[in-house]
């Protein structure tokens, strides 16, 4: 079974970035730190749209 769910971003990401690329930078090594089993769709209004594996 496949979990959507949302994980808010902190806020320091964006205050970090220097740019997009920076910015998508940051967000991948965050999710893989505090989230390692989450699968990152898309970012939306400062949340990260993931899908992780429930068996």
């Amino acid at each position: 079974m496949i979990i959507q769910t949302r994980v808010l971003l902190p806020k320091r990401l964006w205050e970090e970035a220097q740019n997009k690329e920076q910015l998508k930078q940051l967000i991948l090594q965050y999710m893989n730190k505090c989230y390692p089993d989450y699968a990152i769709k898309r970012v939306k209004n400062g949340f990260a749209i993931c899908e992780r594996r429930e068996d």
